[in-house]
């Protein structure tokens, strides 16, 4: 994934940045590129990197060391960089004091692409009225008071961090189909991070997943996704096909095995899985991430 500059969203660059916290490296080593005019899944377990990369995306804080670049400028106290920047978090980022229509409007004067009507829009779809202030909106109603000034900001980089978090089921879907629509109309560069992979996968075109502060995984999401597979069938059969690949967990129930393989397979692969009695199957994201940043997984009889 190569950043470059472009009319549909600003790429992003990170080259060898290490972020530290007194002892704790929050990210170590992270050479990164995120390509413009795409929705980039930021992924990984709590605690690996995932908001502290984000808020350097944003200029929130500078790296301990290393360079970041957004569309081809380090963002820190960038003119032109910052307006272009919309960095949504969980947490919020609003004027509690202000009402909800206040808050839009100081959010469009301090972002050239803000598209008030489209706020208005949104704020109607989550049922938000404007005369609320946010300090007395539920949680849910707050992420989603978050997701409009998100959406609405059009910025060249948006980064929602877990904005979902707090929201219905429902509310959740209704930003997903947001995001979808609105960024087909208007292109941009948007990173994602979010936990509920399941639910977020159909929107993504890149992923990066972070385990410990470091870059397990950059690709292209449909790379990703075919870069799984799992194997069933008699166990000695499963054994010997498997034999020599990345197994990354392994579930035995009497005779018979379901391994889940991390790499493509190879030409004849097929041929062989069905000549030995073998199923091949696909791995969803979710699954492949959980076995990528944990431990080999075996469940079964042999442990008990």
């Amino acid at each position: 994934m190569s950043a470059t500059t472009t009319d549909v969203g600003w790429g992003v660059q990170l080259r060898a940045v290490t972020q530290r916290y007194g002892p704790l490296r929050a990210l170590d080593d992270v050479t990164l590129d995120v390509r413009p005019g795409t929705i980039t899944g930021l992924l990984g377990r709590n605690g690996s990197g995932k908001t502290t990369l984000a808020a350097l995306l944003a200029a929130f804080r500078r790296p301990t060391s290393g360079a970041v670049l957004v569309d081809g400028e380090d963002p820190w106290e960038s003119e032109r960089v910052a307006p272009g920047v919309c960095f949504v978090r969980e947490s919020g980022d609003v004027l509690d004091d202000w009402c909800l229509t206040d808050n839009l409007a100081v959010a469009a004067d301090a972002r050239p692409t803000f598209d008030p009507a489209f706020a208005a829009e949104l704020l109607d779809r989550f049922a938000l009225a404007g005369d609320r202030r946010p300090g007395r909106l539920s949680r849910g109603q707050r992420s989603a008071f978050g997701i409009v000034l998100g959406l609405a900001s059009r910025a060249p980089l948006t980064i929602l961090d877990e904005v979902h978090l707090g929201l219905d089921a429902p509310s959740r879907y209704t930003f997903y189909d947001a995001l979808v629509s609105d960024y087909a109309a208007h292109p941009r560069t948007v990173v994602l991070s979010s936990h509920l992979i399941d639910e977020v996968d159909r929107l993504l075109e890149d992923v990066v997943l972070l385990d410990a502060g470091r870059v397990l995984v950059a690709d292209d999401a449909e790379v990703l996704r075919g870069s799984g597979v799992t194997v069933t069938g008699p166990s000695a059969a499963v054994e010997a096909f498997v034999a020599g690949r990345r197994v990354l967990a392994t579930q035995r129930l009497g005779g018979t095995t379901r391994a889940t393989v991390h790499g493509r397979l190879g030409a004849g692969d097929d041929a062989t899985a069905r000549a030995a009695g073998l199923e091949l199957g696909p791995v969803p994201l979710q699954d492949l991430i959980v076995h990528l940043t944990g431990r080999p997984v075996v469940t079964g009889e042999e442990n008990r």
